[in-house]
């Protein structure tokens, strides 16, 4: 029976990727949700989910097992040293990324996803035109983030993709029930200097869990 969690041996190796078959990733895909059923809908296309709970990880291996799906996988490590280190040049098509954790706190804000190093990650990682799809109940977070991508010059904004009530992940389920506003946006890439990624260096606190993956591993 198919294994779909990625096992990273070696963090300095990229992960094994088709490179003839298109790619989709979701951050923080929780117990596939939406991954798988767009997996299962788009048998031509490759997907990758990455989130850190493990339990999560083993409901999305589940979730393929029973629905004897091939085309997904999950990885179990940090999103922004995966983006930084893991994954192909320019190979990816869409980006998902909904619902992250919004860290309220404004002494927490250093911990959100988006900023410049994960969007210059990010750039290097989608093909010139793919989207990055983003959707969160904070209203505060998605205007902290539209901002950052407007003064991104490698990016434009773009209608985001319809989501038929079918495909909402777990937290938008929950939070359109609880009446919650949701708040979306797409970008796509366009071309511009293609520099090579500088070293990823972030303190301690927030290295990748994975216990082989260290900050220095691959400087």
């Amino acid at each position: 029976m198919t294994d779909h969690i990625l096992r990273v041996t070696d963090p300095c190796q990229p992960l094994p990727v088709d490179l003839s078959r298109p790619l989709e990733i979701e951050v923080g895909c929780g117990k596939g949700q939406f991954l798988t059923k767009r997996a299962k809908a788009n048998p031509g296309c490759d997907f990758l989910g990455i989130e850190r709970m493990l339990d999560r990880v083993r409901l999305f291996d589940g979730k393929c097992r029973r629905g004897e799906i091939d085309n997904a996988r999950v990885l179990r490590l940090e999103a922004l040293y995966t983006f930084h280190y893991l994954l192909p040049d320019h190979h990816a098509r869409t980006v998902y990324v909904f619902f992250p954790d919004p860290w309220p706190k404004k002494k927490h804000h250093s911990h959100r996803l988006f900023g410049p190093i994960f969007r210059t990650a990010l750039w290097k990682r989608l093909e010139l035109g793919g989207k990055l799809e983003f959707a969160t109940d904070h209203q505060e977070y998605f205007e902290e983030v539209c901002a950052g991508f407007a003064e991104d010059p490698r990016f434009v904004r773009t209608f985001p993709m319809a989501r038929p009530k079918e495909v909402w992940t777990e937290f938008e389920t929950m939070f359109r029930e609880q009446g919650l506003p949701i708040y979306s946006a797409c970008w796509k890439s366009v071309p511009a200097d293609d520099a090579p990624l500088a070293p990823l260096t972030i303190p301690p606190e927030r290295e990748p869990r994975e216990g082989i993956v260290r900050r220095s591993a691959c400087d």
